[in-house]
């Protein structure tokens, strides 16, 4: 009876029970306390979560699978190559994550140095109020390239679905965590985690001098960041100046509001004259 929990259709469930579980802390000790539950854009942050976080993310993942095993066989056959399906369950537990999150934190990097790929991002960063329910709302290509940039390395691992699924909630409670209005720090494990605090500068608006592509570019972890020096949390002792003055992107006035506008944006973005030094 309780198979689909470990199934990775059952993912949805995961899914409904971590926001469920931020959106209760939310509720008991948030850190902006004059922010509503309903705030602006929330209706339509609920269908980038449906959406984003379950048909999409399983459509284009099967489709992308099917795609490159089609065009290239070799990655199918790949799949024989299995290095980790001998070993114990958290050994590829261990390897996996780590390997997947350095990954998806090179990606997020590109994300905000090659224009074209800026112009999908920017709806991840029209956050204006960040909560948790933020970290669904980003266009679907992000969807393809991340698998499609991390399918063959991760393939050939051979990892048991069991813990593919886990690193699936793990990854996405931290992720809700990390856009979620609570004040969160991990104390010394700020150097390993990514937290709100943390993250909620990686969606300032006006990022530090040098730094015009952004900082903050961890997934789950925060070490890539402290290691090649991408990392940012400024030492404020003032509670109210602790986040950004304000969140975005140079130019936000002109971005869509309407979920149809923010699928087509990207198509006419990327032919548009860059005057945003983060699409330089």
């Amino acid at each position: 009876m309780f198979q689909i929990l470990w199934d990775t259709k059952g993912y949805l469930f995961w899914l409904l029970l971590v926001s469920l579980l931020c959106l209760v802390l939310e509720r008991i000790i948030p850190w902006r306390r004059d922010q509503k539950l309903l705030r602006r854009g929330f209706v339509q942050d609920l269908f980038w979560l449906f959406f984003n976080g379950h048909y999409a993310g399983i459509v284009i993942a099967h489709i992308a699978a099917f795609s490159l095993a089609w065009a290239y066989p070799s990655i199918e056959s790949a799949k024989n190559i299995a290095l980790l399906s001998e070993q114990a369950l958290w050994v590829q537990f261990l390897v996996l994550f780590l390997l997947k999150d350095i990954m998806e934190w090179a990606i997020h990097n590109l994300l905000h140095r090659v224009p074209w790929l800026w112009e999908f991002h920017k709806l991840h960063h029209s956050i204006e109020e960040m909560d948790w329910i933020g970290n669904f709302r980003f266009h679907w290509m992000e969807i393809v390239v991340y698998r499609g940039m991390t399918y063959f390395p991760l393939v050939i691992l051979g990892v048991d679905e069991r813990v593919v699924l886990a690193i699936a909630v793990l990854s996405t409670l931290i992720g809700d965590l990390n856009h979620s209005n609570l004040n969160i720090t991990w104390g010394p494990f700020r150097y390993l985690l990514n937290s709100p605090r943390m993250h909620i500068w990686h969606h300032d608006h006006d990022y530090p001098e040098g730094r015009e592509h952004g900082v903050n570019f961890g997934i789950s972890l925060s070490v890539w960041d402290w290691l090649f020096r991408t990392a940012y949390w400024p030492t404020i002792t003032d509670s109210s100046r602790q986040q950004p003055a304000r969140l975005g992107f140079n130019g936000m006035e002109a971005f869509p509001r309407s979920i149809a506008g923010r699928f087509i944006y990207p198509v006419g973005g990327v032919h548009r004259k860059k005057s945003d030094p983060n699409e330089t």
